[in-house]
């Protein structure tokens, strides 16, 4: 892995990417969220991304060190905080009972962490190495998003899958602009980590899933033209933080 990672970051990220979903994919298929499979599974890959930065000293470079920002600036990640509740808008109800809730909530917690670390760790900083910011930034929103097709795969219905891949872009746009704005990934993780998990206690009532969607969309809009004003933390060739 290593020799690949410094040869060509891009190929790196890539191959993460196919690993998760090789991974994920069959065994939410077969087994589904709430399986000790995936969750093994997914401990494996989480474990062997963090691993992987740990072992070569690049918590700085992906972002895993606290918010350089001033304490009276912690308002700049509200909006994050108020979406990560988005699932349950519609009322509390657990989608499964006893241990299956508690291996399904662990599990989507994990996906969070690998998803940060593989689509804005990873991609992202590589994309940024070699394109322009806004050519960095979209690229990682959008091919997070659309990564959401392989669901398909998992038996998930097109309308259901189609839906969430817009509704994954959107949050990948808010993902990647705070990464870059503020230069830690740990928050990304927990928000990203928590809308996973609220999904699995979501009673989605009263169409309360559509206004979700549409909020996040909108909310996105406003809040990644209100970063894109921001001084960065990152220097725009993605090598190190300011």
């Amino acid at each position: 892995m290593k020799k690949l990672y410094d040869k060509d970051e891009l190929l790196f990220a890539i191959l993460w990417i196919v690993i998760y979903c090789v991974v994920s994919v069959p065994i939410r298929g077969s087994f589904g969220d709430e399986s000790i499979f995936m969750l093994l599974g997914l401990a494996i890959i989480g474990a062997g991304t963090f691993l992987f930065v740990k072992k070569y000293h690049l918590e700085e470079t992906y972002g895993l060190v606290k918010w350089k920002g001033k304490a009276g600036a912690y308002w700049y990640f509200i909006p994050m905080a108020v979406l990560a509740t988005g699932n349950l808008w519609g009322g509390v109800q657990m989608a499964y009972s006893g241990m299956a809730q508690l291996s399904a909530v662990v599990s989507m917690l994990l996906v969070g962490c690998i998803e940060e670390m593989i689509f804005r760790g990873f991609l992202f900083r590589a994309l940024l190495k070699k394109n322009s910011t806004p050519v960095a930034v979209t690229i990682s929103a959008v091919t997070f998003g659309i990564g959401h097709i392989v669901n398909l795969l998992a038996g998930q219905g097109d309308m259901e899958t189609l839906i969430q891949v817009i509704f994954a872009i959107a949050w990948g746009f808010i993902f990647t602009f705070v990464f870059y704005k503020s230069g830690s990934l740990w928050v990304c993780i927990a928000v990203h980590g928590l809308v996973n998990a609220f999904a699995k206690f979501g009673a989605h009532e009263n169409n309360s899933g559509y206004i979700y969607i549409i909020a996040t969309i909108l909310i996105a809009i406003v809040y990644c033209v209100y970063l894109s004003r921001r001084p960065s933390a990152l220097k725009e060739d993605g090598t190190a933080f300011l």
